[in-house]
């Protein structure tokens, strides 16, 4: 397990991708993972050698908890426990604006349109929609000047590519600092300058049955952001 910075890529985009990378970090260190692969499954666009040990993701911008598999065993154990959906993940996200409900569900199927995840599946091109579910409760409001933000937790029941990120904004409330979902008019303050998401934990069954949670503090940088803002009543 390692908490992941933001700005570091989970594993290289392709065989030609030389930036800093998780898994680039972790071969170097323990050389033997390269052995440890997804032997069943099959990657989209994407050769499964790129990424050895790796049993989940975190997009680049996110910050937090990242499991990586040792060995074979472990690797094909809790590959399956994702898929089966037995891992519980918890998330933290600072939003653009006020979210009326105190907790909700988001249960909208995400769809890829060019290089980006869209809830928007049907228009002039059908898109292949894969089922996708959210739920969230609300943490607390915050203003700075003019602008309103809510902390949320975010628990996502599935795993698809920049869920989080493409639910929130599809409910009208964008991550803050998002560069692909924050739309025009909602401005990351050169304060925070990064996305204020970050997977603080993660709960589970190991092979050897004993149940296991594991929880991070936020950032630093996150924390202090929070620090500047007004925290208002709800």
């Amino acid at each position: 397990m390692i908490d992941k910075p933001s700005g570091l890529l989970t594993h290289p985009v392709n065989r030609t991708d030389t930036s800093d990378s998780v898994v680039g970090w972790v071969t170097q260190k323990y050389p033997k993972i390269k052995e440890v692969q997804d032997k069943h499954g099959k990657a989209v666009g994407q050769w499964v050698d790129l990424r050895p040990g790796i049993v989940h993701r975190l997009d680049k911008e996110t910050s937090g908890l990242l499991i990586i598999a040792k060995n074979q065993v472990a690797f094909d154990y809790l590959k399956r426990q994702f898929q089966e959906r037995k891992i519980q993940k918890t998330y933290i996200a600072l939003v653009h604006g006020k979210i009326k409900n105190k907790s909700g569900t988001i249960d909208a199927p995400v769809g890829k349109l060019g290089t980006r995840q869209t809830t928007r599946i049907h228009g002039k091109k059908e898109l292949t929609e894969k089922t996708a579910l959210t739920e969230y409760k609300m943490l607390g409001y915050y203003v700075h000047g003019p602008e309103a933000y809510t902390l949320v937790e975010v628990f996502p029941k599935t795993g698809r590519t920049h869920q989080i990120r493409v639910h929130l904004k599809s409910i009208g409330h964008p991550v803050v600092c998002d560069p692909f979902y924050g739309g025009k008019n909602n401005v990351c303050p050169p304060e925070l300058g990064r996305l204020f998401l970050h997977a603080q934990k993660l709960a589970f069954t190991t092979p050897t049955g004993k149940a296991l949670a594991l929880e991070i503090d936020l950032p630093a940088n996150l924390a202090a952001f929070l620090e500047i803002l007004s925290k208002i009543e709800f």
